[in-house]
């Protein structure tokens, strides 16, 4: 995959418009002061996570004697049932629970940010090009500025296209997403029968 590519379907995993309604439901309680800071130290641990997974996946992957074309086609039912969640789902804002206190790790960097689907997508591109792993990180981290600025302007956002505006682009992101799962899936099933 291209840079390009590898970045778009990251930051489609990422999801951070569908990200943007749950981040300000789990800060409801914290201080407008503090709340950009909360965003971005949540933003800086869920990159760690991914960034651990980029680096650890060919030797986990090896580890596990999983081969390419089983991971291509589970990675793509895997992003494809993200993106049918993308699309169908109704927004998840009521399910984060808020008890007052500021959140740490969870559920904002993991799952919101580095959830499973981010986690295996990185470690479906790191296979695919092992010998260029610095293009892996190079569209993880691009991936993550796109997501954090998102992020941190959500309140921004969320004032200027409204609840059913940003459910109507993370539609629109699952629609594309759905896509590339579809393409993953079947690159995968044609490797697997030209072995």
């Amino acid at each position: 995959m291209t840079l390009l590519a590898s970045t778009t379907l990251l930051v489609l995993v990422m999801d951070p418009l569908g990200n943007v309604p749950l981040f300000l439901a789990a800060l409801k309680n914290v201080p407008d002061s503090r709340r950009w800071r909360v965003v971005l130290r949540e933003l800086l641990i869920a990159l760690a996570v991914l960034m651990a997974f980029l680096l650890a996946g060919p030797v986990l992957l090896e580890g596990l004697h999983i081969s390419e074309p089983a991971l291509r086609i589970s990675g793509g039912i895997v992003l494809f049932l993200i993106a049918l969640k993308m699309v169908f789902s109704p927004s998840e804002e009521t399910m984060v629970a808020n008890h007052g206190d500021e959140p740490f790790i969870v559920p904002l960097a993991v799952p919101f940010v580095a959830g499973p689907s981010a986690m295996a997508t990185v470690l479906l591109l790191v296979s695919q090009q092992p010998q260029s792993k610095m293009a892996c990180l190079a569209a993880l981290l691009l991936a993550w500025v796109v997501t954090a600025a998102v992020l941190v302007v959500g309140d921004l956002l969320h004032r200027v296209l409204g609840r059913r505006g940003l459910r109507a682009m993370e539609c629109l992101m699952g629609m594309i997403l759905t896509t590339l799962a579809v393409d993953m899936s079947l690159q995968g099933v044609r490797q697997f029968l030209q072995t």
